[in-house]
């Protein structure tokens, strides 16, 4: 009964023609992902300025090095990155002129007094006759299901909020934030979550990634490695996706173990 299967003389870890390609294209979509400009970014973005994980605001802070093994799956990510392109050719299609829409607008959030202290990026669609800020989420049919139920999360509406502010000291009057819901799936069934644009929201999230900033300087967790408890993480937080996530880590200086 100890017998090994049988495998009809092919061996076990042979791998196929098809393996080695599937091997192949996964470890250059990898590679590619990981390795763009938005991969590689220092600053922090608005996206990632509502983290309620205040530990990887200020891991990204100081440039900190990428926990072991860090390289996460890109795969979702790179979805998004397609629809967003796929999303905003049809708007500039619709409106060649950019009178209605500005589609992929750079907008500056906060200028700061370094390059790498300042918030900027691209809010992904604004309609100016409705005044409304858009951002496109790619997600999955649970995650869809999720938000239709809770409405986004602090971190999402921070961001739309963020745009929001952007767009206003770009000149623009917003007056809504809307995050649509766009599901990974055959069949196009999408969740619009909209709101008052308030710029109350993100004012409160820039003073709090400055208090972050602030606390660095102070305890300098680069010499004085046991600061790195000082910065709370969250059980919101998705510590799946974090450059310094390292489950079981005993060193916060080398990794994070995550929210416990």
């Amino acid at each position: 009964m100890f017998a090994q299967p049988a495998t009809h003389g092919k061996p076990v870890a042979e791998p196929t023609p098809g393996d080695v390609i599937a091997r192949q294209i996964r470890q250059l979509i990898i590679d590619t992902a990981n390795n763009a400009p938005r991969s590689r970014q220092r600053r922090i973005g608005p996206s990632e300025v509502g983290n309620p994980c205040a530990r990887a605001l200020a891991y990204k802070s100081m440039d900190w090095p990428k926990a072991p093994g860090a390289n996460r799956e890109p795969w979702a990510s790179v979805q998004g990155t397609a629809l967003h392109t796929w999303l905003a050719e049809l708007f500039e299609a619709r409106d060649p002129k950019g009178e209605r829409y500005l589609v992929e607008q750079r907008v500056t959030v906060h200028q700061g007094p370094t390059e790498d202290a300042t918030i900027a990026g691209s809010a992904d669609l604004y309609d100016r006759l409705t005044g409304t800020v858009y951002d496109w989420k790619c997600v999955s049919p649970d995650s869809l299901a999720k938000y239709r139920r809770h409405g986004p999360g602090d971190q999402y509406r921070i961001q739309a909020n963020l745009y929001g502010l952007g767009m206003q000291n770009a000149g623009e009057t917003p007056k809504r934030v809307a995050i649509v819901f766009l599901p990974r799936q055959y069949r196009l069934e999408p969740y619009v979550w909209v709101d008052e644009y308030r710029r109350d929201v993100a004012l409160a999230a820039i003073a709090r990634l400055q208090a972050i900033r602030q606390q660095l300087l102070a305890t300098d967790p680069e010499a004085n490695p046991a600061e790195w408890a000082a910065f709370p993480t969250s059980p919101d937080a998705k510590c799946f996706f974090c450059d310094w996530y390292q489950r079981g880590s005993n060193d916060l200086a080398t990794g994070c173990p995550g929210s416990t």
